[in-house]
């Protein structure tokens, strides 16, 4: 059976031009994504839609009518993980930083500054009146007022489940989701008991108004966009969507809506909508294929099977069970995977019956996973110990330890344990207690593929996909300026994680394999899928 077929007559282009080994050739079977994600949304003083990209770590500004997107602050920039924003009437722009817990700054001049580093799950924001006011999506959220000096805030509202992005109303009181209850509540500013307005939602994450001063507020879970009278509580649906969506803006009377795909939907006054922004992917980890020759696909918050060209979504972050965060995954049945997660978590993950089997937790960031012949259960754990774990039969031992940020892992021929260590770019295998190299000169190794003899490693700092026999050592370079890791020039910076939510967020290039000898890879530079393939003459 063959890997996925494209899209009919599609050949997704790039800024990035491959370079690949003789007999060689690659295919994207993904197209790039415009946008790594689309968070929160603020329409700016221009009347262009600025978009917050958390796991792009970056702020676009997209031009709806001639879809133009401009970067405002780029990967590697101060702004390191942006997911909800808002424009004070000078035009300077604020950024709450979701997974580092802080509010940055982006002057009309463009310059950044630091105003808070201390409000862990800091999320939803608005400025009304000059005074900037944020909130904590996390259990035991917190709701306040920041000074714009960079001073203590002041608690409006605590112990919050999960409240997300809010608005000021008409009638000068600050309204609230709270995706926990389910719930929209609102509170004067200057302070005093907060109001329920309406209940029984499907996971609301924001809140924003029309102009005939009615709520607009996006449903994660179930895709809805709510027309809501917050005088009395009825409501409207707008539209009805796919699930995941985030958050939500008007170009004055246009109404504008995010979804983690990256997607960007506009609901017109008649209830059509139209695509302004296709999805895609916005964070490709891991990949795996299944006894059904289909690929699937890590994507963080949601997991995919790729079919015929285009992504299925099996799982998400608000689907019923999700294990979290995926990051490492390898197919071990028929809707059956081992996956490793942001929360620190090694499970069994059956998304057609929405069923997750924790095997394991506490683990400092887990990345890659595979499982031998005999039934164990490798796992790299990229934290401080740098170990090589072992599941089996219930139990968790540790193979190695001292290792530098290890990744990629995959079983030899002989089922000896190949660790990608990133931190010191090499590959080792293990043998007992015994850690020895095997390939060294590397930059930062990702993932690992053992086919055929050959040990393939996908290096994201060199952008390379590298094959090495494992008889004669013999090394060669099968592509090369691939779509991977970081921007030329520029460094990274992870993303610190919500406890107990999430774990630090890092890159991982995967790799995997069809049955017909297929290699596939995520390129997460560009948010697409390639498949490489050798050619038989």
């Amino acid at each position: 059976m063959g890997g996925p077929a494209l899209a009919p007559g599609a050949r997704y282009a790039s800024t990035t031009s491959i370079d690949l080994a003789e007999g060689w050739s690659v295919e994207r079977l993904t197209p790039p994504s415009r946008l790594f994600g689309a968070n929160g949304l603020r329409t700016g003083p221009d009347g262009r839609i600025y978009v917050a990209q958390v796991s792009g770590s970056t702020i676009s500004a997209l031009d709806t009518d001639t879809g133009d997107i401009e970067t405002i602050s780029a990967k590697g920039g101060d702004i390191i993980a942006p997911d909800d924003l808002a424009f004070d009437p000078a035009g300077n722009l604020y950024a709450t930083e979701y997974y580092d817990g802080r509010v940055s700054v982006r002057g009309a001049d463009g310059s950044t500054r630091l105003l808070r580093d201390d409000l862990p799950g800091a999320n939803g924001i608005t400025v009304f009146q000059g005074r900037l006011f944020v909130n904590e999506c996390r259990v035991g959220g917190r709701l306040m007022e920041l000074p714009l000096d960079g001073g203590a805030p002041r608690v409006l509202v605590d112990n919050l489940p999960l409240p997300n992005a809010m608005e000021v109303g008409p009638d000068g009181w600050l309204y609230y989701p709270v995706m926990g209850t389910n719930d929209i509540w609102r509170i004067n500013p200057e302070g005093g008991e907060p109001e329920r307005v309406v209940g029984d939602l499907g996971v609301p994450d924001s809140v924003k108004f029309d102009p005939q001063g009615n709520i607009v507020s996006t449903q994660a879970h179930t895709g809805q966009v709510l027309r809501i009278d917050p005088r009395t509580g009825d409501r409207r649906v707008l539209a009805n969507l796919t699930p995941g969506l985030d958050n939500c803006t008007f170009i004055g009377d246009r109404l504008f809506v995010s979804n983690f795909t990256g997607e960007i939907t506009e609901i017109q006054a008649d209830g059509e909508t139209r695509t302004t922004l296709p999805g895609g992917l916005s964070w490709p980890l891991d990949l795996t294929v299944g006894p059904d020759g289909v690929l699937y696909v890590a994507d963080g918050t949601h997991f995919y099977a790729l079919r015929s060209g285009s992504l299925e979504t099996l799982g998400m972050l608000f689907s019923a069970n999700y294990p979290g965060p995926i990051r490492g995954v390898t197919a071990i049945g028929a809707d059956e995977f081992l996956v490793t997660t942001a929360a620190g978590t090694v499970a069994v993950y059956r998304p057609a019956k929405e069923e997750t089997e924790v095997l394991a937790e506490g683990i400092d960031q887990p990345y890659g996973i595979v499982t031998g012949s005999d039934g164990r259960i490798a796992v790299t754990e990229f934290g401080a110990a740098g170990r090589v774990l072992l599941l089996r039969g219930g139990q968790v031992e540790t193979l190695a330890s001292g290792l530098n940020s290890p990744v990629g892992v995959a079983f030899g021929p002989d089922d000896t344990v190949l660790v990608a260590e990133s931190g010191a770019g090499r590959v080792v295998s293990i043998s007992g207690s015994t850690v020895d190299t095997l390939v060294d000169g590397l930059q930062t190794p990702h993932g690992l593929l053992v086919r055929d003899g050959q040990l393939l490693i996908a290096d994201a700092g060199l952008k390379a996909l590298i094959s090495v026999d494992l008889g004669t050592k013999t090394r060669q370079t099968l592509a090369a300026n691939l779509p991977v890791g970081a921007p030329p020039g520029v460094t990274a910076k992870p993303l610190l994680g919500v406890q107990p939510f999430s774990g630090p967020q890092g890159p991982f290039t995967g790799l995997t394999a069809g049955p017909d000898g297929t290699v596939y890879l995520s390129a997460d530079a560009e948010g697409s899928v390639l498949a490489l393939t050798q050619i038989t003459r």
